[in-house]
């Protein structure tokens, strides 16, 4: 006997199933009657409707609830490694900004010690240059002064050369007078002579 076989219905995720029970539950039993007081909703009985989804889920094969209760288990996972996640990124954010601020401190102190270096560097340029300029004064106050000197005892030694001269003169007069009056004139006779004759 042929006959057509019906195409079967592609399973649905156990996940799927329960959230769509869920919705029916939702649309059936947790809304609201037409009629306050009357447990009615599009004629049907709540309580029944209830039963019939909790009968549902019971009948469902272990594999379905286990596949949900671990498609559960993997969300609460995920949105704990989201929320670890989360956190990690608000600590290193934390972590980063702390040494980001770390580094600008540093590098503002390292800039300082670095003008106050240069101050430094630039007052002894300055030190050094004014202490030049001192040498410079010192050195040409003491050429100048030596030269004084110079001239002042090239005059002492020639004005004792020449009181030297004066004297030494004197005395050459003198001895040329002394030899003078020493030396007997030729046309007198000596004393000795006259004593010979007689």
């Amino acid at each position: 006997m042929s006959g057509t076989v019906a195409p079967a219905t592609p399973a649905l995720p156990a996940m799927d199933i329960l959230r769509l029970l869920d919705q029916l539950n939702d649309l059936t039993v947790n809304r609201p009657s037409n009629i306050p007081g009357i447990p009615l909703y599009w004629g049907l009985d709540k309580d029944e409707i209830s039963m019939l989804i909790t009968k549902i889920r019971a009948t469902l094969p272990n594999e379905v609830r286990e596949a949900a209760s671990t498609l559960r288990e993997s969300d609460r996972i995920l949105e704990a490694a989201r929320q670890d996640a989360q956190v990690q990124i608000d600590t290193a954010g934390r972590d980063a900004a702390h040494i980001i601020e770390e580094a600008h401190q540093e590098a503002k102190l390292i800039i300082e010690q670095a003008k106050l270096q240069q101050q430094q560097l630039i007052g002894e340029s300055e030190l050094l240059k004014l202490t030049k300029a001192q040498c410079e004064e010192i050195r040409n106050a003491a050429n100048r002064d030596a030269t004084a000197v110079r001239r002042d005892a090239e005059k002492y030694a020639v004005d004792v050369l020449s009181q030297l001269e004066t004297v030494v003169s004197k005395v050459m007069g003198a001895i040329e007078r002394g030899k003078a009056e020493m030396t007997p004139p030729e046309s007198a006779p000596s004393p000795e002579r006259e004593r010979v004759g007689r």
